[in-house]
């Protein structure tokens, strides 16, 4: 490394794979504790003699051999580290000082300093004390994919051949004349890498693939332990949830029943691609969905979620990373993670080429909230997509979506998807309201607040027969107008009527 760059180190700051550390006589254990983080994340470069704000102060001449030496009996004293890592080091001159460069790469195994394991997050070496945590970073450690081990005793008899016939049929759809049409079971298992040799090891048979595709909940749960996919609702129970559902079946029914819970409880709305009408939610949830079954580590305990929140929507899954940090469509490089089970799910039409989802989650993200999704990968991938749940609302409001269809008194449905005026524009918008309409509502709502000042929003929606959110934004509306107040929580506070005359509108 030349002096024009470390100049360009020194202008960028710590980060990942970058250290700076102040060095006297010998270096202090904090450099040891940044050797075994690099070792465990991906590598880096530690910088004697330069302070945290990219200051060169230099190491002393006399005593870089000395420092060097000392490093390497560190290093390699197996009372202070179980595994030796490897590490070079490199004299740089800058500006009439010496700074010396540890280059430490990533080893191929889980390395402790004093007995603590440490790993790297941003520019901090951070103690790991969990045994999930401990877990992942083994998981990144293997160097093949945990989807192709073979369980040479599993039998047709595990699997859930039931469900080959919507395969093909999913298969023929998404490829007309698509070659598992014409093959038996084994036949498309093998066709599909579900069933076949491990190289490294000669056995042969099912592999996880195949289990966690087709398997039965029982046998998943034996292989699997761990494996579950927690999609949760919480917008008006903060504190726990207002709903849930666990999923622990193979990932075709999986895939099917968190997309159809995710569509119960997130806005719909449309917009124009060409002459087609399409639903940027729809594909969204398909691909945060098959993100979370195809991408994921089963071998990890850290199970999956798809959390519906009052921003929007969240998903978690353990990954093995490759890198680590936000993702950016215009730098994104993408790795299959799982690429057996990725290419089964291409063949039926739940998932594109490598890398499609990233695209299609920025395409549609904002015309459906006006943001761009945030996607951020390590031993955990992180994705999160704004939801924009009613027009004039903030996800600091946190208002719950649930049922947008109105109800009359008489019991009439009123669908706000009936009143589309373009369709270049969102169409689950609050319907507007006659002048008379809005104050009956509010002098009703009125009355249920002397009657009750700790009456729900769903209590009172029930009382009018009306919706959730037709509550909420009318309550609102009275509150901004300065006839009632709330004191407290949402889910605890109480209303106070302010003024003892009926709301009116000119």
């Amino acid at each position: 490394m030349d002096t024009a760059e470390l100049t360009t180190v020194l202008g960028h700051g710590e980060n990942i794979s970058v250290e700076f550390k102040r060095c006297g006589v010998q270096p202090e254990a904090d450099t040891f504790e940044t050797v075994c983080s690099f070792n465990n994340r991906f590598g880096g470069s530690i910088y004697l003699g330069v302070l945290d704000d990219g200051t060169v102060e230099g190491v002393s001449r006399s005593q870089a051999t000395a420092i060097e030496r000392n490093l390497v009996n560190v290093i390699g004293n197996p009372k202070l580290f179980n595994v030796a890592p490897a590490i070079e080091t490199e004299r740089i001159e800058y500006d009439g000082k010496l700074v010396i460069r540890v280059w430490v790469p990533a080893g191929p195994a889980v390395v402790s300093f004093k007995h603590v394991i440490y790993d790297r997050v941003a520019d901090v070496d951070r103690r790991i004390t969990s045994e999930t945590q401990i877990a992942q970073m083994h998981i990144r450690k293997q160097n093949h994919f945990s989807e192709q081990r073979v369980y040479r005793y599993l039998k047709p008899s595990d699997f859930r051949f039931d469900l080959l016939p919507r395969v093909r049929k999913l298969a023929a759809l998404k490829t007309p004349g698509h070659p598992w049409a014409e093959m038996d079971d084994m036949e498309l298992m093998r066709s599909a890498d579900l069933y076949g040799v491990n190289y490294d090891t000669g056995e042969e048979g099912f592999n996880l693939a195949a289990v966690m595709l087709l398997g039965k909940d029982e046998v998943i749960s034996r292989i699997a332990p761990a494996y579950k996919t927690d999609v949760i609702v919480r917008r008006e129970n903060l504190d726990r949830y207002d709903d849930r559902l666990i999923v622990t079946t193979n990932l075709i029914e999986a895939q099917a029943q968190v997309a159809e819970f995710a569509k119960r409880y997130l806005p719909d709305r449309f917009m124009l691609e060409g002459d087609q009408t399409v639903s940027p939610r729809d594909i969204i949830i398909r691909e945060l969905v098959s993100n979370l079954m195809i991408h994921r580590e089963f071998v990890s305990p850290y199970p999956a979620k798809f959390l519906i929140l009052g921003d929007g929507v969240h998903t978690e899954n353990a990954s093995k990373a490759i890198f680590q940090g936000q993702l950016a469509i215009t730098s994104f490089k993408p790795v299959s993670k799982n690429p057996f089970i990725a290419k089964f799910f291409r063949n039926i039409g739940l998932a594109d080429e490598l890398g499609s989802g990233m695209r299609n989650l920025y395409k549609y993200s904002k015309p459906y909230s006006g943001k761009d999704p945030v996607l951020d990968d390590g031993d955990v991938f992180e994705a999160f997509v704004p939801v924009r749940w009613v027009e004039g609302t903030t996800a600091e409001d946190g208002l719950p979506a649930h049922d947008e269809t109105e109800h009359d008194p008489a019991g009439t449905v009123h669908d706000p998807h009936e009143q589309e005026k373009n369709p270049n524009e969102t169409v689950n918008e609050t319907v507007n309201e006659t002048v008379n309409e809005t104050v009956t509502r509010e002098q009703r709502l009125l009355e249920l607040l002397r009657n009750n000042p700790s009456i729900t929003y769903r209590q009172a929606a029930n009382a009018l027969s009306v919706s959730y959110t037709t509550v909420w934004r009318t309550l609102r509306a009275m509150q901004e107008a300065g006839f009632i107040e709330r004191t407290g929580s949402d889910r605890r506070g109480t209303w106070r009527i302010l003024t003892p005359s009926q709301p009116s509108r000119k």
